[in-house]
């Protein structure tokens, strides 16, 4: 094998599309309303259609299920609900024979409390595995040790009364923190990654990333000035935004552990995306987490997962910002996932405009995550409040309604009232436009959006320059985002009407021949200039 195909098998996650499948809504095999391993392998063949190079699997692990396997209760081993390892094989195996990569989500950074690990540690103080969590005596006056919160709503410390100290918990009282400066917590965990990894898993999901490790000396975190606070990462309901989260978060001794975690990697060409969690530094500290080659090899980023329909002037600001901060580092960029409203509502589009922004995604430097029934064009669905599943909507409901709007079950067909997803009770109600939008009506309608999937993932994976293409600046004018993505001796010009209203502009010098038809690219116009419609993307390569 020559050298240079090798570095390109080993940097298979550079400018990969990744799709990822929220396992209890993808597919059900037995009846019993919740997908699970092997109705996943059941669908991969629609996945692999698609044209991805990856999937990436939310966490079926042993878990109580108190935030939906984001708790975890063993680490090796799969909850029935979802099957059993030998399904995961079957996964594994059905997956690699339809060329796509697996990745799974590991959550590190806590456990479940009913994990054996805790259920030791909160036995008493001298145990073997006392200091495995983030424990601390109360203040003289009885109340926690600091000031930090957690994202899911109060302080971030419970009382425990086997051990009358506190536990620390970022998220669910339910989800005790590991504590990552003892190294046998951290060997621990490399142990897990190890254990799939020879299992037959590509890489990593890594989720909150910079949560991993606190502040040893438990400072509070100072309070954030109003005019910077905003709601990417919780809620605008949630005083989580308050403050400046310096100390339970952020701390430069995660790169330690990232760096050994990168290590037990190595050997496997598996790669990680790290989720950073943060909604003042985020993309700083993706440029930290995927600088150089021995930390972690992209972070997923949350600007384009923004609540406001994403301007031509915000997408050049963020990408500015990127080249400024992480110009060495690696971006993966989503515009929906499973804990945010669906794209296609939250930003209110039209199919014109939800074709676009496919493209415009599939177009821009760094990695793509799609998630399932994206390419269905599928909206939020309502989930009335006696049908909520999810902790955190019914904790903030109504001013938030939680995220089982985009967690709904996935829809193949019009057979049954559950999209053929099931054929018992779905977990949560499946939307009755959703089924009318499905896989197998998509794919009799030429004219549906899962089509404009697959050309805008071919098209991207036939240009060397789109998937990992050094690229100039992203500028904007007007409603036009445009740029140039370079790979060798081929450059692409990209440019792209964010706007439901005409918009034209000057071509760059040189001389360029249309690419990307089968996209609706428009042509160079007899008086030299772009004269692009409403959402209307122009795809050209130079000659």
């Amino acid at each position: 094998m020559s050298e240079a195909i090798e570095s390109r098998q080993k940097d298979w996650w550079r400018g990969a599309v990744i799709y990822q499948i929220y396992p209890r809504s993808f597919q059900d095999s037995n009846g019993d309303g919740i997908g699970d391993l092997l109705g996943i392998a059941q669908r991969l063949p629609h996945v692999a259609s698609l044209g991805v190079d990856a999937i990436w699997i939310s966490p079926f692990f042993t878990s109580p299920m108190k935030d939906f396997g984001y708790d975890v209760s063993d680490y090796c081993d799969v909850d029935p609900m979802f099957g059993s390892l030998a399904d995961f094989d079957v996964l594994i195996q059905t997956a690699h024979k339809l060329g796509l990569k697996v990745m799974i989500d590991l959550v590190l950074s806590h456990t479940s409390d009913q994990h054996a690990w805790f259920q030791q540690s909160r036995s008493n103080k001298t145990n073997d595995k006392a200091d495995w969590y983030v424990w601390a005596d109360a203040k003289p006056d009885g109340t926690p040790p600091n000031n930090w919160l957690s994202i899911f709503g109060g302080s971030a410390w419970q009382w425990d009364a086997r051990r009358e100290q506190y536990y620390l918990h970022n998220f669910l009282v339910s989800q005790p923190d590991l504590n990552f400066h003892c190294p046998d917590v951290q060997a621990s965990l490399l142990d897990v990654a190890k254990f799939w990894l020879d299992r037959g898993v590509d890489g990593f999901r890594l989720d909150t990333i910079n949560f991993y490790v606190h502040d040893q000396q438990l400072r509070s975190n100072p309070p954030l000035a109003p005019e910077l606070r905003n709601a990417t990462i919780a809620p605008s309901v949630n005083p989580y935004n308050h403050q400046e989260h310096l100390y339970d978060k952020n701390r430069p001794e995660n790169f330690a552990f990232l760096r050994k975690l990168r290590a037990v990697m190595e050997p496997y060409g598996a790669a990680a995306v790290g989720e950073v969690g943060d909604a003042q530094r985020g993309l700083e500290i993706m440029g930290e987490y995927t600088a150089g080659d021995d930390l972690m090899h992209m972070c997923y980023a949350f600007e384009l997962l923004s609540g406001e329909r994403p301007t031509a002037q915000f997408v050049s600001e963020v990408f500015d910002h990127v080249d400024r901060v992480a110009s060495e580092g690696w971006a993966c960029w989503a515009f929906s996932n499973h804990d945010v409203v669906r794209h296609t509502s939250r930003w209110d589009l039209t199919p014109a405009a939800q074709r676009l922004f496919t493209t415009m995604l599939l177009c821009l430097p760094g990695s793509v995550c799609l998630y399932q029934g994206e390419e269905l064009g599928l909206p939020e669905a309502e989930v009335g409040f006696d049908d909520l599943q999810d902790p955190y909507g019914i904790e903030f409901w109504p001013e938030f309604k939680g995220r089982d709007g985009c967690r709904t079950p996935m829809v193949w067909e019009k057979s049954n009232q559950s999209g053929g997803f099931t054929t018992g009770q779905p977990w949560l109600p499946v939307s009755h436009d959703h089924v009318n939008r499905s896989v197998a009506v998509q794919e009799n309608d030429p004219t549906a959006l899962v089509h404009h999937y697959r050309r805008a993932i071919a098209f991207r994976r036939s240009h060397a320059a789109l998937v990992r293409g050094a690229h100039d600046a992203v500028q904007a004018e007007g409603s036009i985002l445009y740029f140039t993505r370079t790979e060798g001796d081929e450059v692409i010009f990209c440019a792209f009407n964010l706007s439901a209203e005409p918009a034209v502009m000057d071509m760059p010098a040189g001389t360029w021949h249309d690419i990307g038809l089968e996209l609706g690219s428009a042509p160079v116009a007899p008086d030299g200039k772009l004269h692009l419609g409403p959402w209307q993307p122009s795809l050209k390569l130079k000659a």
